[in-house]
């Protein structure tokens, strides 16, 4: 009978594939990302300056709209190339290839900061389920959902000793205005946050002195149990 209620309610859809995101994919190529990232380093010394940045950043649209190609969602976000691939034997396929994508993002002074930056692609079966009919499942349902799959995916990670410091979410809802370069200033946001968390550490070791710079925790997009989410930030470009 409880399960029967949770299935109506929709309350296991987001719970599951948070994890299954996380066990699947997540716990495999996070891992590894560090390494790939130092090897593109070396060749490419001029291009990842800050090692903070050197992580995996995954977008969570709270709308759960995916586009396949970064670059048509943003004329600002230019592919370079991609890391090293992970080839592993997983679930019966032979040499399955995972990989990610390194994109230069141009700022308002047209100066390029790269970095690894992809979808949480189970958003898009959230999208797909509030538009088939079969899956009785309403735009109401998939704000609510994509809420609770950042909340669980980021309890996930938070526990994850294998993925400490290898990924960064970023969770957003577009505004009802149409904005040309929105998801550009909102990677760019998060990458000079991180550059300065990172300047901040070094300088808390030289002077020996605690860092005001804002956590990572505190830099989280904090949702509320309203149905509106709180603004990711009050700041602008």
């Amino acid at each position: 009978e409880m399960s029967e209620m949770s299935e109506r309610s929709k309350q296991n859809v987001a719970h599951g594939l948070a994890w299954s995101y996380y066990i699947g994919y997540l716990k495999i190529v996070l891992p590894r990302l560090k390494k790939s990232m130092e090897e593109f380093s070396r060749a490419n010394p001029n291009m990842l300056v800050c090692r903070e940045t050197w992580k995996l950043h995954i977008l969570v649209p709270l709308s759960c709209d995916i586009y396949d190609d970064l670059e048509k969602a943003d004329s600002n976000i230019q592919y370079l190339t991609d890391l090293t691939e992970t080839t592993l034997t997983r679930a019966g396929t032979k040499k399955r290839v995972y990989k990610h994508s390194l994109y230069a993002i141009k700022d308002e002074v047209n100066k390029l900061w790269h970095c690894a930056v992809e979808y949480a692609t189970p958003l898009q079966s959230l999208y797909a389920m509030s538009q088939d009919e079969c899956a009785a499942f309403s735009r109401e349902d998939r704000l609510e959902q994509a809420k609770l799959f950042y909340r669980t995916l980021e309890e996930i990670l938070k526990g994850s000793k294998e993925c400490t410091g290898t990924y960064r979410l970023i969770a957003y809802e577009e505004s009802g205005e149409a904005e040309t370069h929105f998801l550009s200033r909102e990677i760019l946001w998060h990458l000079q946050q991180q550059r300065h968390e990172e300047y901040a550490v070094y300088e808390s070791n030289q002077l020996n002195n605690p860092s005001t710079t804002l956590s990572s925790t505190e830099l989280n997009l904090q949702i509320s149990e309203s149905d509106l989410p709180q603004p990711l930030r009050s700041d602008c470009f």
